[in-house]
């Protein structure tokens, strides 16, 4: 997977990355037009704090979280449209509400058991593991933000996390397309921001993924296309992987067009 040791410390540094972006922005341009299809910035501030009460809420209360959840499996998208909603307020008020909540959900989930697992929406999670998922939320959500105010963000190599969390549930693409995953393995070799060569699974798989650590997120999250990403497949499997990579379990959505923002 990864080294976890900083995974809760390095969530709320993330996160605060997204407090940098909008903390000055005045009400109308929250309302602003990001690249997610009828999401503004707001919205987008608005689904990461509902995403931390889940969090926080399944680490301190599993039973309250299972009841909160429990429509969710057989609408996914339509549960998460219809709570957002309740998110949606004031610039300010939802500023300090994303804060509150990204505070409560880090700490109960740095003072679960870590040989335990939390309850979540496809299966429960060793908490470090699903302060990862966070990550991978806060990255997606946080790179749209940064689009739609035209900010390059500097990653770093705290996207680690998120890298071994994509390796993890590698699946998720065909899965969430009712596709059955190919019986193979594959090899990563992603270089991270600070040109350290992270590698997961056989040093001689046949099918291959490499590039940049940031594209390879990027790609996961399906923030750009990969046409323009600077990934390289080797094998079949590995190309079609490239298509429907996903970091996350849920529809994958419309993702992003080619050349939508392709490299200068």
């Amino acid at each position: 997977m990864t080294d976890l040791q900083n995974v809760f410390e390095d969530l709320n540094t993330e996160s605060e990355e997204i407090d940098e972006m909008v903390a000055g922005l005045d009400a109308s341009r929250w309302r602003t037009p990001t690249p997610a299809p009828d999401w503004t910035i707001a919205h987008q501030v608005g689904h990461l704090t509902f995403i931390f009460n889940l969090a926080g809420t399944a680490a301190a209360d599993p039973d309250t979280f299972q009841k909160m959840v429990a429509g969710a499996q057989k609408d996914f998208s339509g549960a998460v449209n219809a709570a957002l909603a309740h998110y949606m307020d004031e610039p300010s008020a939802m500023l300090a509400r994303w804060r509150a909540e990204r505070a409560a959900a880090v700490k109960s989930l740095a003072a679960f058991p870590p040989d335990q697992v939390v309850p979540w929406l496809v299966r429960p999670l060793p908490p470090a593991i699903l302060a990862c998922a966070g990550i991978m939320e806060v990255f997606g959500h946080g790179q749209d933000i940064a689009d739609a105010l035209g900010i390059r963000l500097v990653r770093t190599d705290r996207i680690r996390h998120l890298t071994g969390f994509a390796v993890l549930v590698w699946d998720f693409g065909y899965l969430s397309r009712g596709l059955t995953p190919p019986d193979v393995q594959f090899r990563f070799e992603l270089t991270a921001p600070s040109g350290e060569l992270w590698t997961y699974g056989p040093a001689d798989a046949a099918q291959r993924i490499t590039g940049p650590a940031e594209d390879f997120c990027l790609l996961v999250t399906r923030r750009r296309h990969r046409d323009d990403l600077s990934l390289v497949a080797t094998g079949e499997d590995a190309d079609r992987w490239l298509d429907i990579a996903q970091a996350y379990r849920g529809p994958a959505g419309p993702g992003r067009r080619p050349g939508q923002f392709a490299k200068a």
